[in-house]
Order: structure tokens, then sequence, then C-alpha cells
């Protein structure tokens, strides 16, 4: 194998998992061809300057915020539901620079999230057997033989979907609707009564205080643009690579390749594997990228990763995405922290507690206990500490939207309550109010292990 030469389309000569087997590949060349001419959805110099303030985290200079749906749905695409969204990542990191007193990276799993890796290749119901859902960009989620099977066509929606996502997201970023003014205003909304909101209170508080001296120091957001508008990037799992490739472009300015689908893309715990074609293709793009580690990840195998993902040891380029489970962190975080740390490379520790604490409730629905999501995030956090490294991210599939489909949290959504408003098209995610409080509690958390 020739590792030197890479091309946009060299990942084809690698082992390619959790691709599709489209039954038209006339009808796939022609939808990629249309897909190559299409204008890219983001743009090198706004990756670049992600790059630079992954890099800053890194360097113990910032926080990663990274959330949105586990996968995005084209029946769910609803403008509210990316604004509701969007406001409580705002929200989440208001809370963090506050814990942190670090500035926050704020990355959305939107405006791409719709390929889906399944354990199982196909899925049996009454007798009747037909490929998975591997998400909206793929298939569909009914359970019809026509409509489950792969059709490249879905790949123009997705483009379109994540293109009207952008200019959405874009408008609010911009647009005075992520003024630290409302978010604040939406913050003390949330806040409960009895002794946990009391918690969230004092910091909302304090928050409004800061506000109220700069605004008396004549600092507003009329005058000041940091106030009044946001950075906001986004992300998905690197999947469905045929559309990847597609949106890869040479930059005119630097003339260096990008992936234009997204700021940042991530490697799953299913692709990460020595000859895979995901990490072959990622290895030729610039753009910062994600790699989840899960127990199956052995320190040595991620060695190897780095030094075909990021020979050079940038800053920034890396993000490892800690998903263990609440019960197995202590088993695998520290060894992994140990190899990288003897081994001076340069990576962003984020902390993924949804993967690992995913359960099946007693009546048969997953779930994601919010203890077990709280707790794992509490022992990333402390075994960073006692290994004198540094959590600097944490990476969630949250919605905007009221949903019950995660257990726990101060509204205290029972197993029963699971079926009220169970929307996920894949995994369980947390509701705006669970969301927020997790923000509360890390913040507090970070506080108290003085970050």
């Amino acid at each position: 194998r020739n590792y030197k030469m890479w091309q946009t389309d060299s990942w084809r000569n690698f082992t390619a998992k959790h691709i599709p087997d489209y039954p038209d590949q006339e009808h796939l060349s022609e939808v990629e061809k249309t897909l190559g001419n299409f204008p890219p959805l983001v743009f090198a110099g706004e990756v670049r300057s992600l790059k630079q303030s992954l890099a800053d985290v890194a360097e113990g200079n910032g926080f990663l915020l990274q959330g949105g749906d586990c996968a995005e749905s084209f029946s769910e695409f609803h403008a509210d539901n990316i604004r509701d969204t969007f406001r409580v990542i705002l929200q989440m990191a208001v809370i963090l620079t506050s814990g942190a007193n670090l500035p926050v990276v704020k990355l959305g799993r939107m405006a791409g999230q719709f390929a889906k890796p399944r354990s199982s290749k196909t899925e049996t119901i009454n007798g009747v057997e037909l490929p998975s859902y591997t998400g909206d960009i793929i298939n569909d989620i009914n359970f019809d033989p026509d409509k489950r099977q792969p059709n490249p066509e879905r790949m123009l929606k997705a483009y379109s979907q994540a293109a009207s996502t952008l200019n959405l997201l874009r408008a609010f970023a911009d647009g005075g609707y992520a003024d630290l003014r409302h978010v604040n205003s939406w913050n003390m909304g949330f806040v409960k009564s009895g002794p946990q909101g009391e918690r969230y209170r004092h910091l909302a508080h304090q928050i409004q205080e800061s506000l109220n001296f700069m605004e008396a120091l004549g600092i507003n957001s009329t005058n000041t643009p940091q106030l009044r508008r946001v950075h906001y990037y986004t992300s998905h799992e690197a999947l469905l690579l045929p559309y990847e490739e597609a949106l890869t472009r040479v930059d005119s300015t630097s003339g260096d390749v990008y992936n234009t689908s997204a700021h940042f893309v991530w490697i799953g715990d299913r692709t990460r594997f020595k000859d895979s074609a995901h990490v072959e293709f990622c290895r030729g793009i610039k753009n910062p990228i994600g790699i989840k580690c899960g127990p199956s990840l052995d320190p040595d195998e991620l060695m190897a990763l780095l030094d075909i993902l990021n020979p050079k040891n940038e800053a920034g380029r890396i993000t490892l995405i800690a998903r263990f489970g609440h019960d197995k962190v202590e088993t695998y975080l520290p060894k992994l922290i140990r190899k990288v740390k003897s081994e001076g490379r340069t990576v962003v520790w984020s902390c993924d507690p949804m993967h690992g604490n995913t359960i099946k409730s007693s009546n048969g629905i997953k779930t994601r206990p919010f203890d077990r999501i709280i707790d794992e995030v509490k022992q990333n956090i402390q075994i960073h500490k006692s290994e004198n490294s540094r959590i600097g991210g944490i990476h969630l599939e949250m919605t905007g939207q009221n949903v019950t489909e995660c257990t726990g949290g101060l509204d205290h959504i029972s197993e029963a309550d699971l079926t009220d408003r169970y929307r996920t098209h894949c995994d369980p995610r947390l509701n705006a109010n669970q969301a927020i409080e997790l923000a509360f509690l890390i913040a507090d958390e970070l506080k108290t292990n003085g970050h």
C-alpha cells in the first residue's frame, strides 16, 4: 500500500466498513458528480479558525462543547428544532464559560449528521428480513422493502438540508439571537426551585452581575460584537465516504484540501482500524479530526492512528473522544492518557458520556440514565486531574426539544415516561433541561477541580 500518495478517492483501495452496497452503481456515480459540482457547505477559512481554537483548547486555553442530534432526520427538519438546539448549546456554553473561566468552542452535531453505523446489517420483523436503517442519507426508517434499499438520491436531499441548516445557524450566530443578555435570561428561566436549583441560580446571577458591571463600563452588545455574536461550527461522523469525497475541495487560497461538508469530522469507534478507508480519507483533509475511543482501542493502536492522521503532531488537529461507559472509564482511560503523554502527543481530550451508557429499560426501550452520564463525566475530570492531564471538552447527544428519552434529571423522567415523547431516530438524547442541568454540574465539577 502506498501511503504516500493521498488522493480524494484513495480510500477506495482500503477496507471500507459500514458503507452501503448501492444496487445501482451508475446512479451513485451520477449523484457523486452532481454533488461534486455543488458549492461548498463550509469554507476553508472557517475550518482554519476552528483548528486554531482547538489548538488553544489543547493548550488549556479553551473548552470544547460538541453537541446535537444522534441522527438528523428529513422528517423532523424544522427551523424551530434547529433554533432550539442552537439555543441550548449557547446556554450550556455560557454556563461552562463561567465554570471553567475559559472561552468555549461551540461545535454542533448538525448540518450533516445523517449516517449511522449499525451493529447488524439487516433487521428482521415478523420473518421479513430487510437492510437495517442506517440514517436518512442512506435509506428510510420505515420498514418497507423499497425504502430500505440504499438510495444515492438521498445524498442530494441531505446536502440541501445541511445547506438550509447552516444558513439558519449563520443567521442566528450573527444576528443578535446569540446576544449574551438573551442567553443568560434564558438560563435564569431554566433555574429550578429546590436545593439543586439554588446552585444554578447562584451561577446565573453571577453571570448577570458580570454583564451589569461591563455595561456600567460602557461595554455592551451594541459596541462589542463579541457579546452579540458567536462563532459556531458544525461536525458529523465522516461515515458515508462517497458523500464526503464529493464535497472535498482544493482551497484556492492555500492549495490545501478541505472536506467542505463540515468544519470537523470524526472517525467512529467501528471504523478506526488499521487499513480503514475512513482513516485513509481523513488522513488527507486539513479539517480537525475526532477519533472515538472505546474499550476496544489499544494504546499502541491509538499511536499508530495518530502517526497516520497527525504525523507532524499539530495542535488542534486531533480530538480524542472517550466513550467507555461509567463502569469502564477507570479501566481504560488512564492507559490511553499515559500513552499519549509519554509519547508527547498534542490532543484535545473530550468526554462522550452518552455512547457507553445506553441500556434497555424494563419496557424494552433504549435509554440512558442521567446519573450514569453525570458519573462518567465526573470520573473523566477526576482521572485527568490525577494523571496530570486535562479534560478539554464534552461530546453530547442532545436536542432542544422537550423529549423523554433519557431517564432522570431534575424533571425526574421515569422509565414509564419514556413512551411520552420518544422521538429519536437512533439513540436516546438529553432534552433541553437535562442538557442545561448537565452543564451546571460540569461547570461545578470544573470549578471544584481547579480547571
